[in-house]
Order: structure tokens, then sequence, then C-alpha cells
């Protein structure tokens, strides 16, 4: 990918990040519309995205070309994978594995000994497999999205 780069998140990235994740929707949601979803619409959506930019505990990083916003990857209390969205024209490149090495090692050098969590789209369990989660229990159904625990340890361990 060519001039991309890679950079800490500002409350200014707000309105990109929360378009970005809206637009991939039809990959989080139970419903292709996003229809009974509306409490996680709120929660991933532009004002929720600056609220969290905001927080001491998220460290988000983002992905651009340009002025586009290709990607972006968020770690919640210094070990929960957050957020890790990539524009739909960039999936399979790579950006994914990318964003995940630089978070998790940043985690790392910040005191994570080696283990994380995040909540998978059912569509993405694949993606997080091939990055070395393991699923950590059944698909769980609420609020209009399917979530598949996963968890990651240094090592496999």
């Amino acid at each position: 990918m060519d001039n991309l780069t890679i950079r800490p998140a500002t409350v200014a990235d707000a309105s990109a990040i929360g378009s970005l994740i809206l637009d991939l929707l039809p990959y989080l949601t139970a419903h292709p519309q996003g229809l009974g979803a509306e409490k996680f619409v709120a929660n991933v959506g532009i004002d929720a995205q600056r609220r969290y930019l905001g927080q001491d505990n998220f460290r988000y990083h983002v992905a651009l070309q340009g002025e586009q916003l290709l990607g972006v990857v968020a770690v919640r209390d210094n070990t929960h994978l957050f957020h890790l969205f990539i524009r739909e024209a960039h999936h399979g490149k790579g950006l994914g594995r990318r964003l995940w090495e630089l978070a998790r090692d940043d985690a790392m050098a910040r005191g994570n000994p080696g283990r994380f969590t995040v909540n998978s789209a059912r569509r993405a369990t694949g993606l997080y497999q091939r990055l070395g989660f393991v699923q950590a229990g059944g698909p769980v159904e609420h609020d209009g999205i399917v979530d598949v625990p996963m968890r990651w340890e240094k090592d496999g361990e």
C-alpha cells in the first residue's frame, strides 16, 4: 500500500472512524441492515468514538492513505482488542495484521503480559484465528449483533 501512514488517533479522527465502522455494519450485525442493533450502532458511531478517544483507557491507531482512513485499531484497558476495522476495499491485504501487531506490541510495551481478548463478529473469526486468537466460548447474540469471544496469549500458551 503506497503512502500508508499509521499514527495514534485523535478526537479529530472520530468522524472518520465512526463512519468507517458504520459502513461495515453488514459484517457486524445479525441483520444485514442492522435491524435490532440500534444500541450497538450508538456505541460505535461518531459521538461514541469522540467519547472513547477522550478516555485514558483507550489507545487508538489509524491507518491513512493520504487523507482517507483505511483502518483503525483500538485497545481498551491495555488488554481488550476493542476495534479492528478495515475499509472493505482493503480486506485481505494484510492491513488488519499490521494494525493488530502494532496495537499488541504497544500494549505489551505498556505492561500487558501477553494476554488479550476480543469479541469477534461472526464473519471475522477466521481473521482472528489467523492472528493467533482462539475461540473462548460460543457465539453470544445480543442487541442485534453476534459476538464470538476469543483470546490471544503470547506463544499460544
